[in-house]
This record gives structure tokens, sequence and C-alpha cells, in this order.
């Protein structure tokens, strides 16, 4: 009778197992398709090229990022992104035009997506700052592998629903998105939508996946403290797609144009603390963690993201000694 009893506590406690992992992975999916078609980043103002192709050449410097980030880590599934961007200033149609290059890796729950895009910012002025107009043309790759329930013991996907591909699936959209980012003083404003073709695959007869078109704003401004050592820098970001919509509030502080710190706030979501410091001319790394403070913060250690970045002068007419690019 014992051995009964432990067999069906046994048993019990793997079905409970696979009901809470279905439900994890049921959330991510749902949060996915809702709140994170991209991917969330905590680092905006060192990311602004994976939004907004206007942004492209706006430092008139060549300027190349790495950055990865670990979202709530400890919860199966959770998302993971990796990016590479580079963008210059160029003379191609106008004077201060720029162009951009982006790779983007993301991967949460049974989704794997690899995007490279393509940016072109013309550059024009307008009243007493500047304004890049760009271009974002690109492809993305959405790798779905539902056979991962069965690989791990899980049971998590139900392998007899026809609207679902067996395995893995997979295919290639073409992705068209548009942007502007406004400098005047030490004012930056930009605005810009990704997806606006609305690029779809079909893995079946049932089975259908489209990106909806996503908007993003935001804006910084640098305010010259009394203290001439010191730099205070408020900044929003404001992201909507699809019925929802994500919000974030920061307040940095620069210190001597080479070492700063950041708090901030995601609505409803987590308060992130980051810093960074140039290390020597042209190189830059930060650290951003998250603190979840949502309903998900009993099941995670938070978020942590990584940046590292150079730049340099591509045009030098005469002897020119290089300064920290000043804050985005």
């Amino acid at each position: 009778m014992n051995d009964t009893f432990f067999d069906i506590r046994s048993s019990a406690s793997r079905l409970l197992k696979r009901l809470i992992l279905f439900c994890i992975f049921a959330n991510i999916s749902i949060f996915t398709a809702y709140s994170q078609q991209d991917p969330q980043f905590s680092l905006n103002k060192f990311n602004q090229l994976t939004v907004n192709p206007g942004f492209a050449g706006s430092s008139g410097l060549i300027n190349m990022s790495m950055l990865n980030r670990s979202q709530w880590v400890g919860f199966p599934g959770a998302p993971t992104t990796s990016v590479f961007n580079t963008d210059a200033k160029v003379h191609l149609i106008g004077m201060n035009d720029g162009v951009g290059f982006s790779i983007v890796s993301d991967a949460i729950g049974f989704e794997k997506n690899v995007s490279v895009g393509l940016n072109y910012a013309y550059r024009s002025k307008l009243g007493d700052g500047v304004l890049g107009s760009g271009l974002s043309l690109g492809l993305m790759n959405k790798n779905l592998n539902f056979a991962l329930g069965e690989t791990d013991g899980s049971d998590l996907v139900n392998q007899s629903d026809q609207a679902l591909p067996k395995g893995k699936a997979g295919g290639i959209m073409a992705d068209v998105g548009l942007g502007f980012f406004y400098q005047v003083g030490n004012m930056e404003v930009g605005f810009s939508g990704k997806h606006l073709n609305r690029p779809s695959i079909t893995f079946n007869e049932s089975g259908k996946y489209t990106l909806t078109r996503s908007y993003y704003l935001n804006g910084s401004y640098m305010i010259h403290l009394a203290d001439e050592r010191f730099d205070a820098i408020p900044s929003l970001f404001y992201k909507r797609d699809r019925g929802s919509w994500q919000a974030d509030a920061n307040i940095t502080i620069q210190y001597n144009k080479q070492y700063w710190g950041s708090i901030g706030y995601r609505v409803g979501d987590a308060l992130i603390i980051s810093g960074g410091t140039e290390l020597w001319n042209g190189i830059k790394c930060g650290y951003a963690y998250d603190m979840s403070i949502s309903a998900l913060s009993k099941y995670n250690a938070g978020s942590h993201e990584f940046f590292l970045a150079y730049s340099v002068l591509l045009y030098k007419k005469h002897k020119h000694k290089y300064n920290s690019v000043r804050f985005l």
C-alpha cells in the first residue's frame, strides 16, 4: 500500500511539474506575441540603431557596439538577446548621410529569431537642429522548435494539434522600417516604426505567424550642472505594438564625460540600475540590472545587460584629440 501511495504521489508530482512548466511556457508565448514581439532592452541609449534607422550617422563617427541581455534569470525559457550594431557618417546623397548595419539574435521559449538590417539616414537641416530620416530594409529568420517538450521529457506541446508544425519549423521574412532622429542643442528626439509591411510566414495550411507593427518614441535632454564636471540627462523611452505598450523613464548622472550612472523605472515591470565608463579613447562599456517588480518577480533573479562599444573618427583634416561621444 505504501508503494502504491508513493507511486501516486510521484505521478502527481510529475504532473504538477509539467503543468507548471506548461503554464510558464504558455505565459512566455503570450507575452512574446503581445508585449515582447521585439526584444526588450534597458540600455536603450546605446542601442538606438536597432529600433531607429534615422539614428545612423548622427554622431559623425564610426561606431561599433555589442550588447547581450539575459532576461528573467532562472525563469525557464526566458529571453536571451545578442546585438551587433555599426553605423557611420558617409557622403552618398547629402553631406551628412548615415549608413548602418544591425544583427539581432533573440531566443525565447520555443522561438529563436535572427534579424539582419541595412539602415540609411538622410540628414538635413531643420530649424536650429539636424533631422535624420531613415529607412531600414532587413530579413528575419524565425525558427520554432516544438520538439523541445519531447527532448526534455516534459511533454509541453500537444503534438496532435494540427495548427502547430511538427518538430521544427521556420521561415524568412522581409522587414521594412522607417525612423526619424532629431538633434538640436542638448536635446534629442527619435520616432520610428518597425515591421511596417507586416511580414508573415506560413508553417502549414492552418499555422501562420505575422509580425505586427511596432512604434518607438524616445527623447533625452542634457542639463549642465553648477559643477561643470557633472551633467544630468533625463530620458524617456516608449514602445507600442498591437494592444500593448511599454515605457521607461531614466535619469543619468555623467561625471567628467567619462563615468556615468543611471536609475530608471519600467512601468509595471522593473527598476533599472546601470552604469558605465569610457576605458580609453573611443572604447566604452556598461552594465544594467533590472530588478523585477511584476508578478514574475517571485520566479526570476532579475535581468542582466552588458554592452561594449568603440567609436572613432573617419575623416581627419588635422590633428584631433578624440573626446567622449556625448550621451544620446
